[in-house]
């Protein structure tokens, strides 16, 4: 509203909520949040831990993440985030492998259920309604490890996100991603194939422009300071219907960074 209107709301009522809602707005605007994608998950999150249901291919491709992230890092006792943790799924196999877990997350729902499985699972995660950068703003340098995986293509800043897992880690601290990869490929198995054809996700689910090149993605980690580690693709193979890792940066990847310095 400009500033020839604000002076016509004489009501100091009005004049308070125009305010009030002036701020609300700004507040959303600066975070790294993108509301439909939040309503998407938070629609699903009944969902999450059945294992026949629409996130059944996070259950699936769950051990693989897991075990590449432990050749790489030793989870025994680190002080772990996982950065868009949704249900809970990785955040609590982290937990399992003996890292103490902090999961974030902005759907209120997904962390809903993610509490409520924790209390029949026995698996201790401290769970938060918190974006990455308000959480690096507070508790800098805190983190061995930091899993963000896949969730930079459901947020309108992954470079911001990226920074902010920097800032989180301590030096020599381990940062993992996991995205899919922007090309005619990606577009026909991850969203053609993946979410119309063979019904592996519900239709919707990811937003063509909004995948990420691996050169992109190593870009803006090396902006934010990280190093380069390792990378590695995942595939599926629909006569199997199994996932692996392996060569091929195609579609869905994974990297591996660090923060340089001593641990």
């Amino acid at each position: 509203m400009v500033a020839g209107v604000q002076a016509c709301i004489l009501d100091p009522q009005l004049r308070g909520l125009y305010y009030a809602t002036e701020l609300i707005c700004m507040n959303q605007a600066q975070q790294n949040v993108d509301p439909a994608e939040v309503a998407k998950f938070d629609a699903l999150a009944s969902r999450w831990w059945d294992p026949d249901g629409e996130f059944r291919p996070l259950h699936e491709i769950n051990p693989l993440r897991l075990d590449w992230i432990r050749q790489h890092a030793d989870l025994h006792g680190a002080n772990v985030v996982d950065i868009g943790c949704g249900g809970g799924i990785l955040a609590e196999s982290l937990a399992q492998a003996g890292a103490k877990v902090t999961g974030i997350d902005m759907a209120e729902s997904p962390l809903a259920v993610a509490r409520l499985h924790q209390i029949e699972s026995g698996v201790v995660v401290d769970y938060r309604q918190t974006t990455a950068e308000d959480l690096a703003a507070s508790e800098q340098s805190q983190y061995d490890v930091v899993t963000c995986l896949e969730m930079l293509e459901h947020v309108p800043d992954p470079a911001g996100v990226i920074a902010s897992i920097h800032t989180l880690l301590r030096p020599g601290g381990h940062a993992f991603f996991s995205t899919i990869n922007r090309n005619p490929k990606s577009f026909m198995l991850a969203i053609v194939g993946a979410e119309y054809l063979l019904k592996l996700l519900p239709a919707g689910t990811h937003e063509y422009r909004k995948f990420i090149r691996p050169s992109e993605l190593d870009a803006w980690a090396r902006t934010a300071g990280l190093e380069l580690c390792a990378s590695i693709g995942m595939h599926y193979n629909p006569l199997s219907r199994a996932y692996s890792l392996g060569r091929g940066l195609d579609v869905n990847y994974l990297m591996h960074y660090r923060r340089p310095g001593t641990e």
